[in-house]
């Protein structure tokens, strides 16, 4: 089913930066069909009760695997279940719970300064702005995104996460596959968010991601992606390249494969 939807689309361009905004946009389409299929229900994979839990396991994520995130989360929420514990914790024993994430000195601060903000400005609650989670200490774009898409995904109460200004998360399976499949062809996560947000439909602004991400890990990995195998193939224009893109060229002239 899923190859009949990707091949029932238009054909890949050999440069996607050339290929027009109308068979992009049915490209895309087909893409979504295809993922939608494939991962029908998704959510974000680190473990939370609540949106604060959420906002510290999301900074506990950077350079770090979602599984260990969530070894490390139990103990952490079950010493201190909210920003107002957090705030006030023992740096040290916050640094010791969080140990295995790595930076673990930079996260702790990160943590508590986030959560003294939260209990100084917002009654020990996540604001629900892109514009109110970025003024966070240590909290970007995509941190921000994370949490108004889990909002989305997760139907928060209270929250709406579009009138709230959330975009698109872009992380790095999201920027691999986005440039792989001809969807972007900028570099930065700033500028792929862009380019995805004119094409992908606001409803799917929440889920895309996630699948990606889902694709990302299972079919389409940085170094080896399983392209043999992949339901995309036909709407990839890396995948007769075994994930390389000819049409982006790193600083040795050779043909990039992320």
């Amino acid at each position: 089913m899923d190859k009949q939807l990707a091949q029932s689309a238009p054909a890949p361009p050999r440069h996607p930066g050339r290929e027009s905004r109308r068979r992009k946009a049915a490209r895309l389409q087909a893409i979504l069909a295809v993922l939608e299929a494939r991962y029908p229900s998704v959510r974000t994979a680190l473990v939370h009760q609540d949106p604060v839990q959420l906002l510290v396991a999301t900074i506990l994520s950077a350079q770090c695997t979602d599984a260990t995130v969530n070894r490390v989360t139990p103990a952490l929420f079950a010493a201190y279940p909210d920003a107002a514990a957090l705030a006030t914790a023992s740096r040290e024993h916050l640094e010791e719970l969080i140990h295995p994430t790595g930076f673990f000195r930079q996260k702790a601060r990160a943590i508590q300064e986030t959560c003294q903000e939260l209990v100084a400005r917002h009654g020990g609650e996540v604001p629900r702005t892109m514009e109110e989670l970025t003024q966070l200490p240590g909290v970007g774009r995509k941190t921000a995104n994370v949490i108004l898409s889990a909002a989305a995904l997760e139907g928060w109460k209270g929250w709406d996460p579009l009138q709230g200004g959330m975009g698109i998360v872009v992380d790095t399976h999201v920027l691999r596959l986005s440039r792989r499949l001809g969807l972007s062809v900028e570099k930065t996560p700033e500028k792929v968010e862009q380019d995805l947000m004119r094409l992908v439909p606001q409803e799917a602004w929440a889920s895309f991601p996630l699948r990606l991400i889902y694709f990302g890990r299972e079919v389409c990995a940085a170094r080896k992606p399983l392209c043999d195998q992949c339901p995309l193939y036909h709407l990839c224009p890396a995948g007769p390249h075994r994930g390389l893109m000819p049409w982006l060229a790193g600083p040795d002239g050779k043909a990039v494969h992320r």
